[in-house]
C-alpha cells in the first residue's frame, strides 16, 4: 500500500462540483429572461466545440488587476460562439447585457451542485492530517463559487490558470502548486475527471494522477 501522501490536489468542475442540469439549460434558461428562446439541447452541443476551440484560459504579463477582465472576455468569447452556432445570437438586443449576467450567475453557488462522495471524502483526508489544493484551468470566480458551495474552507492552497499563467496539462501548473505546499511530486496526488488534463498531466509531472469517472 502506497504510503498516505502529503497533499492531494484535485480538479474543480467536473470533480467537486458540477453544472445543475447542463450548460446548455443555464445558457438557455438566462437567455429567457433576455427574451431570447434558444434550445437547451443545441446550446450543450454547440457549448462544447465552442469551449474546446478556445486557446486555453492563461494570460501572461497581464497585471494582476486586469486578470478579471480577461477572464469576462475570454468566457464571452465563447458564450458567443455558442449561440452563434445554434443560430440565435442575432435575437439578442444586447449581448453584453445578457452575457454580465451570465457570468455573474457562473460565480455564485446557484448552478452548481456538489457531487455526493465529495463532503465525505474531503472530511475523511481532512482527518488524517493530509493537506488539501485545488489546481484548476478555472477563473478568478472559483473562490466565490467555493465559498458559495461551502468548499472553501477545506483548501489550504487554489491554483487557477488564469492566474498563474500556465493550464493544465502543462507540468509547470503543479510545480506552482506544489511549492505552495513544499511538497514534493511523489508525495503528492491528484484527482480529476480528464484523462489527459488531470490523468496523464499529473504523472507527467511526477505526481500520482488518479482519474474519477463522472460519467459513468
Amino acid at each position: 500500500m502506497q504510503a498516505k501522501p502529503k497533499v492531494i490536489f484535485l480538479d474543480a468542475v467536473g470533480t467537486l462540483f458540477g453544472v445543475k442540469g447542463s450548460v446548455g439549460e443555464v445558457y438557455s434558461q438566462i437567455a429567457r429572461e433576455f427574451n431570447v428562446e434558444a434550445n437547451a439541447d443545441t446550446l450543450n452541443q454547440t457549448f462544447f466545440p465552442s469551449f474546446r476551440a478556445s486557446p486555453p484560459p492563461i494570460f501572461p504579463n497581464v497585471e494582476e488587476e486586469d486578470i478579471p477582465q480577461h477572464e469576462f472576455t475570454w468566457w464571452r468569447d465563447i458564450s458567443f460562439k455558442t449561440f452563434e452556432a445554434a443560430g440565435v445570437v442575432q435575437q439578442f438586443s444586447d449581448f453584453s447585457a445578457f452575457f454580465s449576467e451570465l457570468y455573474i450567475h457562473f460565480g455564485t453557488a446557484e448552478p452548481w451542485f456538489v457531487y455526493p462522495d465529495v463532503l465525505e471524502a474531503l472530511k475523511k483526508w481532512q482527518k488524517m492530517g493530509i493537506e488539501l489544493g485545488i489546481i484548476s484551468n478555472f477563473d478568478s470566480r472559483i473562490y466565490s463559487v467555493l465559498q458559495g458551495l461551502q468548499l472553501r474552507d477545506f483548501f489550504k492552497s487554489v491554483t487557477i490558470s488564469t492566474q498563474v499563467g500556465v493550464a493544465k496539462p502543462d507540468p509547470k501548473i503543479f510545480a506552482i502548486a506544489l511549492l505552495k505546499h513544499d511538497c514534493s511530486p511523489e508525495a503528492a496526488w491528484h484527482i480529476g475527471d480528464s484523462i489527459k488534463e488531470d490523468y496523464h498531466a499529473a504523472r507527467t509531472a511526477g505526481l500520482r494522477g488518479i482519474w474519477i469517472n463522472r460519467d459513468g
